[in-house]
């Protein structure tokens, strides 16, 4: 497969002329085409948009391998007994109806020269614009004794479905007063509270049904992503079940053994009977293929979402090098309709509003008790840079975390028809 590695210097004047007037489809077909690969937040959300608001005046494909979209938000409250595994997942039959090309299909290849896209299935997919929102893939070797062979053994739960299924039965499983153990990821990572929250559902889920059972927390980091939240209401709710081993004391100094079913930190080596391994991220494959990462992610132009390295391919989500905001399904989401607007304004000569972006991060401690994060944000020629935020405060009443989870699972429902339709 030949690449061509050409380097696209993110200027303003350059960012100016892709917002601007229609481009000339270089090949006559009648429609400009539109692929999109990757069926989650961003994807999804970008397909869509595309599509309704062109009307028809572009030809919009999906490649996404599954046939069902497990939401990697609210997979830990499955964990916990909050939701089943169907309330989590999401067909793209709505999508299709709604005028979208779906491939259930690997995306295996970027040619950036001849602008196609091939398929595992075989053959290829022509684009004028490509957009990949691939989520993520892990670092090779990024925690000792761990690869992808031992994610049966040691599931990462980190891409949801059936590695969430895995968990979940691993978990009812466990000996009475057994030991269930995380190893945290270094940052970045997708969903920055997502670790924590899940220690949460799984301590919510013990103290339930294995009241004995230890948990194990070896993180490479000195803190993380409301901190102090999740220490209060493990205080408050799982008094001395979560052993929080951070880097200053060997948190990040961690070996598996996935046969031995052992975890060994700083030097100490403990037998556990569930080990939940999530390990360092980086952008998902394709996007390393196309050749517009650096490596680990996708620097990206602000503005549009547009790469650095191509102005013909955009990258949205956990995959991108954006800036300021966390790797999140909300993120990815509001990321997808700034991107959607460019782009179709690149294509049809529409009328493309300054990016403005978006998130918010909700977490369920225990039952009723919600807490968040969230901030806006606006393009700047650097990076998309932070404007205002705000942040729960510990201390706070049942009835105003009852009014976050409650207003989570509002989101939650109104983001998946904003992806699916």
């Amino acid at each position: 497969m030949k690449l061509n590695r050409r380097h696209f210097i993110g200027t303003s004047a350059a960012a100016a002329a892709s917002l601007s007037a229609p481009m000339v489809l270089a090949d006559g077909h009648g429609k400009p085409r539109v692929v999109v690969v990757g069926g989650g937040a961003g994807g999804a959300t970008a397909a869509r948009y595309i599509a309704k608001d062109s009307k028809g005046a572009i030809d919009v494909t999906l490649i996404e391998p599954t046939r069902m979209y497990y939401t990697c938000f609210f997979s830990n409250l499955y964990l916990g007994g909050f939701k089943d595994i169907e309330d989590i997942g999401h067909s793209y039959g709505s999508l299709a109806a709604g005028g979208v090309n779906v491939v259930h299909d690997w995306a295996v290849g970027v040619d950036r020269d001849a602008k196609t896209v091939s398929l595992a299935g075989g053959g290829s997919v022509p684009y004028d614009k490509l957009i990949l929102s691939p989520g993520i893939d892990f670092v090779d070797g990024a925690v000792e004794g761990w690869d992808l062979s031992a994610q049966n053994a040691m599931p990462h739960a980190y891409k949801a479905g059936s590695q969430s299924e895995l968990l979940k039965a691993q978990l009812m499983a466990m000996p009475e007063g057994g030991t269930f153990a995380m190893v945290a990821p270094p940052n970045p990572y997708r969903c920055p509270p997502g670790p924590y929250e899940r220690v949460s559902m799984v301590a919510h889920f013990l103290k339930a049904n294995n009241p004995t059972a230890k948990i194990i927390v070896a993180d490479p980091k000195p803190k993380f992503s409301k901190m102090s939240l999740f220490q209060e209401g493990w205080a408050n709710h799982y008094e001395g079940m979560i052993d929080w081993i951070g880097e200053d004391f060997g948190g990040g100094n961690v070996s598996v053994d996935p046969n031995a079913m052992t975890v060994t930190i700083d030097g100490e080596e403990t037998k556990v009977d569930v080990c939940n391994v999530i390990p360092a991220m980086k952008a998902g494959r394709i996007a390393e293929i196309a050749g517009v990462t650096d490596g680990n992610w996708a620097p990206v132009n602000a503005a549009d979402m547009s790469t650095k390295a191509d102005a013909e391919i955009y990258v949205l989500g956990d995959a991108s090098q954006q800036g300021d905001m966390p790797k999140s399904g909300f993120s990815a989401n509001s990321q997808a309709k700034v991107c959607a607007n460019a782009v179709r304004g690149a294509l049809t000569g529409s009328k493309v509003f300054p990016a403005r972006f978006s998130n918010t991060c909700w977490s369920l401690i225990d039952t009723n008790d919600g807490v968040k994060v969230g901030a806006s944000y606006e393009a700047t020629d650097e990076k998309i840079a932070k404007v205002e935020g705000f942040i729960s405060k510990t201390g706070e009443s049942a009835d105003l975390r009852k009014a976050t989870y409650e207003e989570s699972e509002g989101w939650y429902a109104g983001i998946t028809a904003d992806m699916f339709g």
